[in-house]
């Protein structure tokens, strides 16, 4: 590769337009999608007791053990999850037992399910035996689950067709021009 020809268009990446494009003069800390999501759901733990509610998991003991979590952990995420409006919680009573709480996805939580999707078809290119785990499928026919990238007009997107941009220049633009409050 010659250096002295300048950048290299890459498909690697997402392009950057406007004035995302300039990239040493953002920073994506504090307003960032991704970083905001993994706020959220962004640890092991909070993923496999997402995993479970989405196999029909709904209460305390089962998530725990389906997982191999603490319950300790157990009781932090689904906590956690409910407070970010992941999960709600539904009081149930066996007879003879006291009442307890069972857990199911909110809509916010259902919208996890693409994710999931993905996870798992980029989980088969892991390499390992792909003839055990677990398999998502149409139930009308059958074929395996993949996710997709589309743009709202209904066209497949590769990486290398893919860009980035901030949402509201001139709104990223006097928020960045902001004095930050000291702590």
């Amino acid at each position: 590769m010659n250096h002295d020809e300048g950048p290299v268009e890459s498909t690697d990446a997402l392009e950057r337009l406007g004035v995302f494009a300039a990239r040493d003069d953002w920073t994506a800390t504090g307003w960032c999608r991704i970083e905001r999501s993994l706020d959220l759901i962004g640890t092991r733990s909070a993923m496999l007791i997402v995993r479970e509610l989405f196999y029909g998991g709904t209460r305390f003991d089962e998530l725990a053990r389906r997982t191999g979590l603490s319950e300790a952990v157990v009781a932090g995420r689904l906590k956690q999850l409910h407070a970010d409006g992941i999960v709600d919680r539904r009081p149930y009573q066996e007879p003879g037992k006291r009442t307890r709480d069972e857990y199911l996805l909110t809509d916010r939580g259902r919208a996890l399910f693409p994710i999931i999707v993905a996870l798992v078809q980029w989980g088969e290119l892991l390499g390992d035996d792909h003839r055990t785990g677990v398999e998502l499928v149409h139930r009308g026919c059958e074929a395996p689950l993949s996710a997709h990238v589309r743009c709202a007009k209904g066209h497949d997107v590769p990486l290398g067709e893919a860009a980035a941009r901030l949402k509201d220049e001139d709104y990223a633009a006097a928020a960045r021009r902001q004095p930050r409050d000291p702590d």
